[in-house]
């Protein structure tokens, strides 16, 4: 297991923009910080009230928002406009190409979310949407598959070979989930303290876990995490 402190992330202040970035992305580069498996972009973002992003495009990824506080409005070029509140989280499958945007339309109040990007396993999938609500309930001392596949267990499906895993945990909380050592995982603390297999992060810190047979999280302090599950 290895350790990446938030402080090593990359980092970008735009003004109405602030990010930092897990892996290499727009103008932060490190060769040792491509991805992990195949999740390629990880962007931790804060978009002032009233700012967002213009419309842009994409294509062949799998990319997922998950949003801590405020409100991300999403519309693109094929109908969609939809809002993302907290503790929703929306799949978007760019595939062949499409142009979207996304803002937060809030006056007074920034939008701080997650932006996640994975690699796909099909090229040229026609673009698609999917958003789901996942409890605080779901969540509280376990992790919930909440992006698969195959959409097992009420989980937003996606075209990769990957799954992600949100929880949350206080106090005496204490979950174990089983690994495939022929894999890797991925675990990135939102927010709060949480020992990770007996280690201490802390908000923005991550591991990175191979031929690791099982992952326990325990001890959290106002904990929010994110576990990916992915190909090696």
């Amino acid at each position: 297991m290895i350790i990446r402190k938030s402080q090593d992330r990359g980092y970008a202040d735009h003004g109405w923009l602030k990010s930092h970035h897990s892996f290499s992305f727009a103008g932060y580069h490190d060769p040792a910080q491509m991805g992990w498996g195949n999740l390629r972009v990880i962007n931790e973002d804060r978009i002032a009230p009233g700012k967002g992003f213009g419309s842009h495009g994409h294509r062949d990824m799998e990319i997922i928002s998950y949003v801590l506080s405020g409100s991300l409005a999403h519309k693109d070029n094929i109908g969609n406009g939809t809002a993302i509140p907290p503790g929703d989280v929306q799949r978007m499958s760019a595939g062949s190409g499409v142009v979207h945007s996304e803002f937060n339309h809030e006056q007074h109040e920034a939008t701080h979310f997650f932006q996640i990007w994975i690699e796909p396993n099909q090229l040229g999938v026609p673009p698609g949407y999917e958003q789901k609500t996942f409890a605080e309930t779901e969540k509280r001392g376990t992790l919930r598959l909440v992006t698969s596949p195959d959409g097992a267990n009420g989980s937003v499906s996606i075209h990769a070979d990957a799954r992600i895993y949100a929880g949350l945990f206080n106090g005496a909380e204490t979950f174990t989930l089983s690994l495939n050592p022929m894999r890797k995982a991925y675990v990135h603390l939102v927010r709060g303290t949480l020992l990770v297999n007996g280690q201490k992060l802390f908000a923005g810190d991550a591991a990175k876990l191979s031929e690791e047979t099982e992952l326990t999280l325990s001890e959290g302090e106002d904990a929010e995490v994110l576990v990916f599950d992915l190909v090696a």
